[in-house]
């Protein structure tokens, strides 16, 4: 095996800077959750996974717009909605 001389103290210097920050926020999608709520942890780039307890259309519909006008992506599989933040994409391939 030849000599590849990996440098990991000079390897950050070479990662993209726009990766995706923010974290998973599990929530219940039922309405006692203000939607303004939601739209701050999308815009702090958090990805949310929410488990639907009700009409989808009546529950996001207060967020909905919001995200999707910041870049934002929503995505409804099986009994939860997904919604990340701009520049993470939802690969729905293996589906």
């Amino acid at each position: 095996m030849g000599d590849f001389n990996l440098n990991l103290q000079t390897a950050e210097e070479h990662l993209d800077e726009d990766d995706a920050e923010g974290d998973v926020v599990l929530g219940v999608l039922d309405g006692s959750t203000p939607p303004e709520e939601w739209v701050q942890s999308i815009a702090r780039g958090n990805t949310l996974f929410l488990a639907i307890e009700g009409d989808l259309n009546k529950l996001a519909a207060g967020f909905a717009r919001d995200v999707k006008d910041m870049g934002g992506n929503l995505m409804h599989f099986r009994k939860f909605l997904v919604v990340t933040p701009p520049g993470v994409d939802i690969n729905t391939d293996n589906l």
